[in-house]
């Protein structure tokens, strides 16, 4: 008896790709600024400054309404004394005088030209102080500066990026079975096929 069917299996055909896990980096970039301060010179100097004060002079000359008051009082005063002594003096002489002792009143003479007596001319220096003089000695600064370069770095940030494995696979064939018949035509009935021969029963 012939094989009538053909059966015939086909695999499936699977493509795979892989590809490694990866570390990428841009390189980083760097920009450099120069700027520029410019120096220079500078001179400072400040002359010799005289400070004259004639307070006390004028004073001397023309007091003040204050300072003429104190004066005043002053000689006021000093006055008061002398004439208090001279009257005490001259009270103390009454009191020894006696009768036929002499005359008080050319005592009293005699003790007003007493050297103790200031006979004076009232002759003054006028003003009687001078002014008072200061200064402030000369000051002189120089300051040089030489210029300046000023370097400005700017760096990038180095970048990183991590690229993770990938795995790729690509059915390229389906699997099937393939059924193929091989034999000849089927005759119904049997009798029908034009190579038919009877079986022999009797055999």
């Amino acid at each position: 008896m012939n094989q009538l069917i053909e059966i015939t299996s086909v695999p499936i055909e699977i493509e795979m790709r892989t590809s490694h896990a990866r570390l990428e980096y841009a390189n980083a970039s760097a920009d450099l600024e120069i700027s520029r301060d410019k120096g220079g010179l500078s001179i400072k100097s400040r002359p010799i400054r005289l400070n004259i004060d004639t307070f006390e002079m004028q004073s001397s000359i023309t007091p003040t309404a204050a300072q003429k008051i104190e004066q005043l009082a002053q000689k006021g005063k000093q006055a008061a004394y002398e004439a208090t002594a001279t009257y005490a003096q001259q009270g103390e002489l009454l009191l020894k005088a006696k009768v036929g002792g002499g005359d008080p009143l050319a005592q009293f003479s005699f003790t007003a030209l007493s050297p103790d007596i200031n006979t004076q001319p009232g002759l003054d220096f006028i003003p009687t102080t001078g002014p008072e003089i200061s200064w402030d000695p000369a000051e002189l600064n120089i300051r040089f500066e030489m210029d300046k370069l000023n370097f400005d770095w700017r760096l990038n940030k180095t970048q990183f990026e991590f690229v993770p494995g990938d795995i790729e696979i690509t059915v390229k064939q389906q699997p099937e079975v393939i059924i193929k018949y091989i034999g000849g035509p089927l005759y119904v009935p049997p009798s029908a096929d034009p190579n038919y021969e009877p079986i022999d029963v009797q055999a």
